[in-house]
């Protein structure tokens, strides 16, 4: 299985990185993500009404039919019912296969694309799914500058992005091995990574660190009522439960509240992708900790979310919010520069009396004092901090600080708290930690067992942690281990200076790529 995923990674990235290629020079790295993802998109949804209009018709006894050899007048004649079924609808001359096939000899290619997706959103105008497909699109611009100055550059390379991910071998999407959405956003991240985090709030959790949180929650569940991510981003982390569940398994669905409009845009074309139908879930583009959108869903049985680290937030400068019913209970808001607490109070509201919330936090607020010391003494008084998990540095884009995993419940059989150090339990990749599936099952193990496992877990009493003025990070009860102990120095300074010979050659050789290609541009 192993062996399946990494070539379906590598045939993916493979892609990916030829498209790049073939756009270097003149699509921004950050804009060219959107083009990558939003090709994809319309090839999978455009193969998932092919597919579902094919099998229904062969159901029929219309053996060999194609939907995609069907006329567009014969075609609107099932209109409604592929509407209430899939959400959107796709005449057949607007497949992502048929309009492959001419685009290199189509001088309108560029606008037949940008009138697709009007139709493709107009299709849902009315409908129940119009606010899943509303907008999807939006960051597609194929008619701007972004993809070339003059049209034929820009048709020229919308044919070449068509061709090479309609060659992409994705074969059945629900099969694969790997998210191949999640992993083709990941991958461009990592190509991307300078901007990685930085751009109008973009963030993305890697698919590991995601399936820990996941499996935290089910633990040996085998389903969950509903899942719930207040920031929820591109939507990956709703989505491993119906990795590891089953979607159907997901019994009322998958909700999300995300604020940044390109990622929100990214969750609902997520959802599509892994074939989640438009009336099993509902993610809202709104500040959740001023908004919150889904106050007639909760509780929630199932929470995980990796919030905005310390951002600002209205906090008591909105006198109003000390007596919304989320916060109140701690009797004080989170400072205003820092929401992550916010967030939190926000999470522990919601969550249902025998539900688990997964939350990756900032260190900071696991020891700061003040206001977010008076709503962890809310949190610890009242029993609702279950276990807090030290993970290893450098597992995210765009930072490398060690964060931690805060998780909570209402429904806890004793009143002592489970500190973890997991900050060793990582492999190094080309250039960040990552968490193989030994490194999870060691953590989820440590979980199960409950106890003091040394150098490896803490279970500390309420009395303890009142005693140490409800500090809760976990060097504080476990000596967190060095992710290497015995170092060599002398070895550690060759190891770094051929590691800085390496770097300044590479830098030299892309300075060389860039000069290149700026004097191809300006010539």
């Amino acid at each position: 299985m192993n062996n399946k995923k990494e070539q379906e990674r590598e045939e993916l990235h493979k892609t990916i990185w030829k498209i790049a290629n073939e756009l270097r020079g003149s699509v921004d790295g950050w804009d060219f993500k959107q083009y990558v993802l939003g090709l994809l998109f319309y090839r999978f949804i455009s193969e998932n009404i092919e597919n579902y209009v094919n099998e229904n018709q062969r159901k029929a006894g219309e053996n060999g039919f194609e939907y995609r050899n069907l006329s567009d007048e014969d075609a609107l004649n099932g209109k409604s019912q592929i509407l209430e079924e899939k959400g959107f609808f796709i005449l057949p001359s607007e497949l992502f296969c048929n309009v492959r096939k001419t685009a290199k000899n189509n001088d309108n290619l560029n606008v037949v694309i940008a009138n697709i997706f009007d139709n493709i959103e107009s299709s849902a105008r009315g409908t129940a799914s119009e606010d899943d497909v509303k907008g999807l699109f939006d960051d597609f611009d194929v008619k701007g500058n972004k993809l070339g100055n003059t049209v034929e550059e820009r048709n020229e390379k919308l044919a070449k992005m068509l061709d090479a991910i309609g060659d992409l071998k994705l074969g059945d999407y629900q099969d694969n091995t790997i998210d191949t959405f999640g992993d083709a956003y990941e991958f461009l991240m990592t190509m991307y990574a300078s901007n990685a985090g930085k751009s109008g709030g973009e963030f993305f959790t890697p698919q590991e660190v995601g399936e820990l949180l996941a499996r935290i929650v089910i633990m040996d569940k085998k389903e969950v009522n509903k899942v719930y991510d207040p920031a929820c981003g591109s939507g990956g982390l709703l989505l491993k439960f119906a990795k590891i569940l089953g979607k159907e398994n997901v019994k009322q669905g998958f909700f999300g509240q995300e604020i940044n409009l390109t990622t929100y845009n990214l969750a609902r074309i997520n959802m599509f992708l892994h074939d989640i139908n438009y009336n099993n879930f509902s993610i809202v583009r709104e500040d959740t900790l001023i908004h919150p959108a889904h106050w007639d869903d909760e509780p929630f049985d199932a929470i995980v979310s990796n919030p905005p680290y310390s951002i600002k937030w209205a906090g008591k400068s909105n006198p109003i919010l000390i007596n919304d019913e989320r916060y109140a209970p701690a009797g004080v808001l989170a400072p205003e520069s820092k929401a992550d607490l916010a967030f939190t109070m926000h999470m522990l509201s919601w969550l249902s009396p025998k539900g688990t919330a997964s939350i990756v936090e900032f260190p900071g607020v696991l020891y700061r004092s003040g206001a977010e010391q008076k709503i962890r003494q809310y949190m610890v008084d009242n029993n609702f901090v279950d276990t807090v998990i030290q993970l290893p540095p450098d597992l995210f884009f765009g930072t490398g600080i060690a964060t931690c995993i805060l998780v909570l419940k209402k429904n806890k059989s004793d009143n002592n708290i489970l500190f973890v150090d997991a900050s060793s339990e990582c492999v190094r990749t080309t250039n960040k930690n990552k968490l193989s599936s030994e490194n999870i099952n060691n953590i989820i193990n440590l979980l199960k067992k409950r106890e003091t496992v040394e150098d490896k877990s803490y279970l500390a009493t309420y009395d303890e942690i009142v005693s140490l003025d409800y500090n809760l990070s976990v060097n504080s009860y476990l000596k967190v281990t060095s992710l290497q102990e015995d170092i060599d120095i002398k070895q550690l300074n060759e190891q770094i200076k051929r590691i800085v010979e390496k770097e300044n050659e590479t830098r030299n050789e892309l300075d060389k790529i860039i000069n290149e290609l700026e004097s191809d541009y300006y010539e």
